[in-house]
């Protein structure tokens, strides 16, 4: 991945994109009104014949000031064109209406991450997620997913869960080629994974691991969908050394896990985990590394959400770069036996055995 190998823009583009820059959260503010509206929708449906922004008052109920402020802030921003006095979607904003990707992470940054992006000079500085304060009063945001208000809670979990699903069936797929009986899925959080193992396969029994909250809202999904009998609660804080880890697992599994750890919190995880296994277990790791996408945009929205790391999960994690989590992995008494990128939307599979 070589997208931020050189600097691509002149001086007069630089000068340029810095002052987008300096009002791109206007510009997604506008964006947001413009779907919250539904001047979008109703421009999308106008379809090439576009509408007036007399039209568009007339059937939003929006103040033809309002319709005009916004869509000329969306001719800017390049969401919609207009020829003559008559507004049209542009691309981009067609993707903003349709694309399920852009409307999981355009509600994951306004309703998570926006407020509490104003203390990120705060966050950097301290090494804590000064920005979690604008949601709850927790020491990490993960004490406190099965507590967060509406609509952060929705957005929170759609967007963690979009991404992980898109990777299920091919995951499915490798893991249980090598048909493993007892799988203990360490941050299960609601237990997406394991309802998709017992789902896969009829005997498979798996233990979630994760904080007493967290678990109890798995559970609770497990009990659901018919699965109480082979799906087991483990609840711990891992990184407390006196509360010991399930043990006798074919397969340890850890799916965006990790990258909600400092790098030495990584470290002890793996190092638990290894003094756990059996010697012929396996340890299974999906992340998302930005210096492995394929696409710019990609890399972009990780560096991104790092940063929502950094102001709001916890203070001290982030989406690595390959050759640093794999350093780790290494320093923990691993061999990497496979590496498998491009899964889903961008994960990277690793497995993993003790040497």
């Amino acid at each position: 991945m070589s997208h931020y190998d050189l600097d691509p823009l002149t001086a007069l583009q630089a000068k340029e994109q810095a002052q987008k820059l300096a009002f791109a959260p206007v510009a997604f503010q506008a964006a947001r009104s413009l779907l919250e509206l539904g001047i979008l929708a109703m421009l999308d449906e106008a379809g090439t014949q576009g509408l007036t922004a007399k039209q568009v008052a007339a059937g939003s109920g929006v103040s033809e000031y309002g319709v005009k402020v916004l869509l000329d802030m969306g001719l800017s921003a390049l969401i919609v064109t207009c020829q003559g006095d008559a507004y049209r979607l542009a691309r981009i904003g067609h993707f903003l209406l349709h694309d399920a990707m852009t409307r999981i992470n355009m509600d994951f940054t306004a309703d998570v991450c926006y407020r509490a992006m104003t203390h990120l000079s705060a966050a950097i500085r301290n090494g804590r997620p000064e920005g979690l304060k604008e949601l709850g009063d927790w020491p990490n945001i993960y004490e406190g997913l099965a507590q967060l208000p509406e609509p952060p809670r929705q957005s929170w979990f759609a967007f963690d869960h979009y991404y992980s699903d898109q990777a299920f069936p091919e995951l499915l797929k490798r893991v249980f080629a090598r048909k493993p009986k007892r799988i203990v899925d360490i941050g299960g959080n609601t237990g997406r994974w394991s309802l998709q193992c017992c789902a896969h396969d009829s005997e498979v029994e798996v233990t979630i691991v994760d904080l007493p909250r967290q678990l109890a809202l798995a559970m609770e999904n497990a009990r659901e969908q018919g699965f109480a009998d082979r799906i087991h609660g483990h609840p711990m804080n891992i990184l407390d050394e006196s509360q010991a880890l399930p043990e006798n697992a074919d397969v340890w599994w850890m799916s965006q896990f990790l990258d909600c750890f400092s790098p030495m919190e990584i470290l002890r995880i793996l190092r638990r985990v290894r003094a756990a296994m059996r010697p012929e277990a396996s340890v299974y790791i999906l992340e998302l590394f930005w210096d492995r996408q394929q696409f710019e945009a990609a890399a972009y929205s990780l560096n991104a959400t790092s940063l929502y790391f950094t102001c709001l999960a916890n203070g001290n994690s982030r989406f690595y770069r390959s050759d640093d989590f794999l350093a780790i992995v290494e320093e923990a008494g691993f061999a990497i036996d496979e590496q498998v990128d491009g899964i889903g939307l961008g994960h990277t599979l690793l497995r993993l055995s003790a040497v």
